[in-house]
Formats: structure tokens, C-alpha cells, sequence
């Protein structure tokens, strides 16, 4: 038992050490961050989950192009729901971060604009599967739309924001990565207890769903 749930485990363990070393270790006296940068732990955490979900869910697509095997089209769902999920996580904890720093939640920031367009484009794969009665149908064109929508991913949080004046961090690079953004203090925290620890929580919860899926499919299809 122990052998199948050590991930579990370490997620648990991960996230302790975020939440505990996050709140009660020491941060550099950044200007205007001040001690609103251990929200780091947390708001830059989701958006390394967010790309990880979506990564591994236009994998699935890709693969359920080539073999249309119907469970690669449901891991590429429920990935991508993961993906929302944290990118919604991402977008909130931002603006919360972006009231104590720049004084309002919305400041229509190139960054914030990016993020939320590439959300909108996510959240429109999800009504474009609801919108199709077919299921071979619907999983064909998801996963178009789904490879699609990941190298949206690109010109909205990557390319075009880091183009324009922004008031975000990082705006020369990746936030989170570089010595102007966080220190030695900070860097094992974020690396080794914030990213892990809520990106094998996120696998936790997307691996249940995806069994839920296939328990309910299995039942319907024996009654």
C-alpha cells in the first residue's frame, strides 16, 4: 500500500513544508512586496501546475489523434480541467497579490489580460465538448481545439506580455527562476515544498476524477 501512495504522501509532506517555512521563514525586504512575496508559494506555484496539466493533457490529445483510444480523451479532459482549475487558482491569488502591491485586484495588466484570455480559451474547449452529442465526434475535435489552445498558451502568457510595459515581476524573464524575483531563502521552499507539493495534489485529484469517469462509463454501460 505504502509503495502505491508514496506520492501522496510526499504531496502532503511538500505542502507542510510550503505552508510552514512559506509563513514563518524569512524573505528579502523587496520594495513594494515587502511580506506580500511569500504569496510566491502559492500564486506562481499554480501557474508552474497549471502549464503541467496542460502539457500532459495536449499529450492525450495528441495521442488519442493517433489511436483514437477513448481513455486518452478523457485524461486530456480531466488534465485540462486540472489545468483551469489552477490557472483560476493563479489568476485569483494574483489579483489578491496585485491589491496589497499595485492597489487594485484589475489593473488590466498585459500579464493579467494574457492570462485571462488564455483561460477564456480553455474554458471555451469545455463548452465546445458540450456542445457536440457525438462522442467520437466530440473527442476528435476536442483534441484538435485542445492542441490548439495549448500553443495559444504562448503569444498570452509567454510572448506578447513580455513585449508591453508591465507593472508584474519577472517581466525580463520567469518570475520565480531569477535572483531579482527571489533568493537563496526563498528557492528551496518554491522548488522543493511549493511546486510538487501542490502539483502531485492537483495529480492526486485529476487521477480521481478520471476513475469516477470510468466507474460511471462502466456502469452505464453494464445497465
Amino acid at each position: 500500500m505504502l509503495s502505491k501512495n508514496w506520492w501522496k504522501i510526499l504531496s502532503a509532506i511538500c505542502l507542510l513544508y510550503a505552508f510552514i517555512a512559506g509563513f514563518l521563514g524569512s524573505v528579502p525586504a523587496k520594495p513594494i512586496l515587502h511580506e506580500t512575496i511569500r504569496n510566491l508559494y502559492f500564486h506562481v506555484a499554480m501557474w508552474f501546475c497549471m502549464m503541467i496539466y496542460f502539457i500532459v493533457s495536449v499529450v492525450y490529445s495528441i495521442k488519442y489523434l493517433r489511436n483514437s483510444n477513448p481513455k486518452n480523451d478523457v485524461y486530456a479532459l480531466e488534465f485540462a480541467n486540472a489545468g483551469i482549475l489552477f490557472g483560476v487558482l493563479g489568476l485569483t491569488t494574483g489579483a489578491v497579490w496585485a491589491k496589497y502591491t499595485w492597489g487594485a485586484f484589475w489593473s488590466n495588466d498585459p500579464k493579467q489580460l494574457g492570462a485571462a484570455i488564455a483561460l477564456l480559451i480553455y474554458f471555451a474547449y469545455l463548452v465546445l465538448r458540450n456542445s457536440i452529442a457525438d462522442v467520437d465526434k466530440r473527442a476528435r475535435i476536442a483534441a484538435v481545439y485542445n492542441v490548439f489552445a495549448f500553443f495559444m498558451l504562448f503569444p498570452t502568457i509567454w510572448i506578447i506580455p513580455r513585449l508591453m510595459e508591465s507593472l508584474h515581476p519577472g517581466g525580463m524573464g520567469n518570475p520565480a527562476l531569477n535572483s531579482q524575483d527571489i533568493d537563496s531563502r526563498m528557492r528551496p521552499i518554491f522548488l522543493l515544498g511549493a511546486v510538487p507539493g501542490w502539483a502531485l495534489l492537483g495529480t492526486w485529484i485529476t487521477t480521481l476524477r478520471i476513475r469516477l469517469k470510468f466507474l460511471e462509463e462502466k456502469k452505464l454501460s453494464n445497465a
